[in-house]
């Protein structure tokens, strides 16, 4: 029954943040919009590219979504709504996501185009930029909470959330995630405007409404682990559990969606350097400042 919930919230979050998408886009609030989008790419031919690796090609946009559902299976949004309270929690949700990669490799591979095989490749350059970004953050999250436990790094931030305790902690992990999603700015594995759609550009019809429902359920998955580890989870005052939950979850994803809409494409190179350059020094300086609190107000 809690798994079918769950699922239920997961596919109802999904199509708000399509909404949020849109809005950011377009500047128009339109709540049909991604519904009229998703029947008219399954009323669509879904063409086949002439010479593909065609297990690559059909498993690819079913990858996406499955690594992102089963990151999402770990995460609570009330201390009983959750679909599995993993002891090793915190390092499933990493590893789930690593195929969030070998999905997006296998899109770009697989219809055998020139325009693909480079957003996938990107993606690749982009993932050794930000993997440790992703680790290390939770390194530190769990240290405080010492556990694994997703349940209990929430309660771990009843009296301050990890927001406060360890905020370049927060916003490396938000960086990373938005490059996880490959939201602007760091939508290189897309680039409309310069690969036609990148990984996305060979699919049509069913293929690539899963490709894109994938990509909404990530982007759902990412911030709701943000609020897991450094917002507190389903804790607030008057407000039930779940509701604090869904609010957190929609205002980061919110954030997410807006945040590099003004900010030009960044290329994969320059992130790499940033990332190794004062990324990965800041993380560990994060998770040093984080086990000296620890240590002394144990």
């Amino acid at each position: 029954m809690t798994t079918a919930v769950l699922l239920l919230l997961l596919a109802f979050g999904a199509y708000l943040v399509a909404v949020l998408e849109n809005w950011a886009t377009s500047g128009r609030f339109q709540l049909a919009t991604p519904a009229f989008s998703a029947l008219a790419l399954l009323g669509r031919e879904s063409v086949l590219p002439r010479k593909p690796d065609r297990i690559f090609f059909e498993v690819a946009p079913t990858l996406l979504l499955i690594s992102a559902v089963l990151a999402a299976a770990v995460i609570p949004l009330t201390p009983n709504l959750i679909i599995t309270d993993l002891a090793t929690g915190a390092l499933f949700i990493n590893a789930a996501l690593v195929y969030v990669l070998v999905a997006l490799i296998m899109a770009g591979w697989g219809p055998n185009g020139a325009y693909a095989m480079i957003g996938g490749w990107r993606f690749l350059g982009q993932l050794i930029a930000y993997a440790m970004l992703i680790v290390m953050p939770i390194t530190a999250v769990v240290m405080r909470a010492e556990s694994l436990l997703t349940t209990q790094i929430v309660v771990s931030q009843a009296g301050l959330w990890n927001i406060v305790y360890q905020p370049v902690g927060f916003v490396l992990f938000f960086i990373a995630a938005m490059a996880l999603a490959f939201l602007p700015p760091f939508d290189l594995t897309t680039a409309k405007g310069e690969l036609a759609g990148g990984v996305e550009a060979e699919y049509s019809g069913v293929r690539l409404a899963v490709f894109r429902l994938g990509r909404l359920v990530l982007i759902i998955t990412l911030a709701a682990a943000t609020v897991v580890f450094y917002l507190g989870g389903w804790q607030g005052p008057w407000l039930p559990p779940w509701a604090w939950s869904a609010i957190k979850i929609l205002a980061v994803t919110a954030i997410m969606l807006l945040a590099g809409r003004y900010m030009p494409r960044i290329r994969e190179a320059n992130l790499l350097s940033w990332c190794w350059m004062f990324g990965i020094p800041l993380a560990l300086l994060n998770i040093f400042l984080v086990g000296v609190l620890v240590l002394v107000f144990s």
